[in-house]
């Protein structure tokens, strides 16, 4: 490709924030994932769907590099965020960690504070500077305010984060990531293990996040993929089956497999 053509396509994928091409995965000898092409629009929340196994978490994991700590998993294809290749050689994993954070399905406070919980992040991307006790302060506030948790909170920040509810626990993850700045949040499913009112809350701060952050949820709830999300992915068995607007998806699929699924017929 000459410099021209390159700069063509690279203005056609930076409108996107996460734009993959021929994604494929390998766990030894069987293929998770099958040639992968997608473009997730930036600021907005898009949800994977599809039935257990096919691929939904492997993907999200494979965009935070997480799946490469297995020695046994082979990649090949290209994942961009912002234009980047994060598999390049030249990219450091620390730095697409700061760029991508991760929410998993059970909520993994550190048995620490809510306030070094909130800092942990912080303080190891400062690279050994050390910020002052006020900046701190500033940091915890307003990352807890940032997810509807300050006012709870705000005495108890000396409290260990285990000791909080789930749905507090929840949100104080995703607090945890605000102070390192990251653009892209990867969500595998955030409120499996919260009761309705929590899962209701949390569903809520994501909606209050989208805009500022890049937001990918994997769900295995039809209901919450539908409120919760603007774009809708489904994928079957590794592979993308269809890729739409979330209403489009739930009231006029495209792809017959598309419609079984989301009609309780199978998975």
């Amino acid at each position: 490709m000459n410099q021209a053509s390159h700069n063509v396509a690279q203005k056609s994928t930076d409108k996107y924030a996460i734009h993959t091409t021929n994604l494929n995965l390998w766990y030894g000898t069987f293929q998770a994932l099958f040639n992968v092409n997608l473009n997730i629009k930036d600021g907005i929340i898009t949800s994977l769907i599809g039935p257990s196994g096919c691929g939904k978490s492997t993907f999200l994991r494979s965009v935070n590099r997480i799946n490469e700590r297995l020695g046994y998993v082979r990649i090949d294809g290209s994942i961009d965020v912002r234009g980047q290749n994060i598999y390049a050689k030249n990219v450091e994993i620390l730095q697409v960690r700061k760029q991508i954070g991760m929410v998993f399905q059970r909520p993994n406070p550190l048995p620490i504070s809510v306030r070094e919980n909130i800092l942990f992040g912080h303080k190891i991307h400062r690279s050994g500077k050390v910020s002052s006790r006020s900046e701190q302060d500033d940091i915890v506030e307003s990352a807890l305010r940032t997810v509807l948790l300050w006012d709870k909170v705000k005495d108890q920040l000396d409290r260990k984060a285990t000791e909080l509810s789930l749905e507090e626990q929840q949100k104080l993850c995703i607090a945890r990531l605000l102070p390192v700045k990251p653009s892209i949040l990867l969500m595998d499913e955030p409120c499996s293990a919260l009761d309705p009112k929590g899962t209701e809350a949390v569903e809520e701060l994501i909606w209050e996040l989208r805009g500022d952050y890049t937001i990918l949820i994997v769900t295995h709830n039809m209901a919450q993929a539908r409120r919760a999300s603007e774009e809708c992915i489904f994928m079957l068995m590794g592979k993308v089956i269809e890729h739409t607007a979330t209403e489009d998806m739930f009231v006029t699929p495209k792809n017959s497999e598309t419609a079984d699924y989301i009609e309780g017929r199978y998975g």
